[in-house]
């Protein structure tokens, strides 16, 4: 079939399998599942999924298909994602850069899809319909978006299905940041936004994914998820003495980055923004909502 639906027999209960799949990377549901998942749920049907592309600036993903439900991530604009299911409105995808499931308004895909040439390397940028910076901008962009440009100057790069984009903006796909500490730090005084990952709004895990990510590291998205799968583990000094500049801290819930063995920069609610502040004060503040430092992650070779 035209959506790589496959009406194969089911073989076996697989019940217990899919209560071991988390549902935020794994595609199932009550009544169709990816057809990788072929053996492990028992569904009705099983779908190969087809490719599309974000083709909005930044696209909230649904717990639901349901404005009013829960916002989970967002994609960005360029973000290749698989789509399982698509009716009334809505594609039921699975993200390629964290393997994120959701749904998302199908108007904002489009196919086919252009391979990236090209990222968004500022904290925003803009898509103009001419190469002037005082033409009306069509589009406003974040960091890590992804572009397919088809020729360039040094003022501006045109991209294949029309517009500019100032070319300093822009780096190659293959180019990465030095320091993704630097990178988070670009980011004090964006509003905190559950779910969110752009310049606009993003919360204390989506705040660490942009920032790696800009620095060619791509990590799964949310912090229980980072804390299980990155780095190395650090013992919590007593006094929190002799920690360094990259360090993950992670709480129940929580996570933040530091500057150096002191200052530490997260997205918090607390705040409603991304703030610098005292890993001590951060630990007293936050014990009484999330509890005691879980974890402090290592990571090694990618901050200054």
């Amino acid at each position: 079939m035209s959506d790589g639906t496959s009406q194969r027999a089911k073989e076996g209960n697989a019940a217990p399998a899919a209560a071991r799949l988390d549902p935020r990377r794994n595609v199932f549901r009550s009544d169709l599942a990816a057809e990788s998942l072929y053996g492990k749920v028992s569904v009705p049907r099983y779908v190969r999924g087809s490719t599309a592309q974000v083709y909005r600036p930044a696209t909230p993903v649904f717990r639901e298909p349901d404005a009013s439900s829960s916002i989970d991530t967002e994609a960005l604009f360029g973000e290749i994602v698989t789509v399982y299911d698509e009716r009334a409105g809505w594609a039921w995808v699975q993200l390629a850069c964290d393997e994120y499931v959701g749904y998302v308004p199908a108007s904002m895909l489009k196919r086919p899809v252009d391979e990236p040439t090209h990222r968004v390397r500022a904290l925003g940028t803009f898509i103009y319909p001419a190469p002037n910076i005082k033409a009306p901008p069509l589009m406003h962009l974040s960091m890590n978006a992804r572009l397919c440009v088809s020729e360039s100057d040094e003022q501006f790069c045109a991209l294949k299905h029309g517009g500019f984009v100032v070319a300093r903006h822009l780096a190659d796909q293959g180019r990465h940041e030095r320091d993704f500490v630097e990178i988070a730090e670009r980011f004090v005084g964006t509003p905190y936004l559950w779910g969110g990952r752009s310049r606009i709004g993003l919360d204390c895990s989506g705040l660490v994914q942009v920032a790696l990510e800009a620095a060619g590291v791509r990590v799964p998205r949310d912090t229980d998820m980072q804390q299980a799968e990155i780095g190395s583990y650090v013992d919590i000094p007593e006094g929190l003495e002799g920690l360094q500049r990259g360090d993950l801290v992670f709480w129940q819930g929580h996570v933040g980055i530091l500057v150096d063995s002191v200052m530490l920069v997260h997205a918090n609610a607390h705040h409603m923004m991304v703030t610098i502040e005292t890993l001590p004060e951060a630990v007293g503040r936050i014990a009484m909502s999330n509890g005691n430092i879980t974890a402090i992650k290592h990571l090694r070779g990618l901050c200054a």
